[in-house]
C-alpha cells in the first residue's frame, strides 16, 4: 500500500496495488473518487482538494502507524 500526498496540486492517493491496471472510476463527490480494477478489486482512493477534507494535511503531511515499513525506494 502506498500513501501519496502531492501539496502542489493538494491531491491524496491511497493505493493499495502497485501495478498498472485498468480501473473503471466511481466518484463518491466532486473530490473523492474509488477506482476499482479487474475482479472489482479497490486499487486507489484519491482525494482532490485534500486540504478542505482533511486538516492540517499540508503543513503536518501524512503520518502512517502500524503498518511495516519497507527500506524499498517508490518507483
Amino acid at each position: 500500500m502506498r500513501l501519496i500526498y502531492d501539496p502542489e496540486v493538494d491531491a491524496l492517493t491511497i493505493r493499495f496495488i502497485d501495478e498498472q491496471v485498468e480501473c473503471e472510476v466511481i466518484r463518491l463527490s466532486d473530490q473523492i473518487a474509488l477506482d476499482f480494477g479487474p475482479g472489482d478489486r479497490l486499487v486507489a482512493i484519491e482525494i482532490l482538494d485534500a486540504s478542505e477534507l482533511i486538516p492540517n494535511i499540508k503543513e503536518r503531511g501524512v503520518f502512517v502507524e502500524n503498518l511495516p515499513l519497507t527500506k524499498d525506494k517508490p518507483a
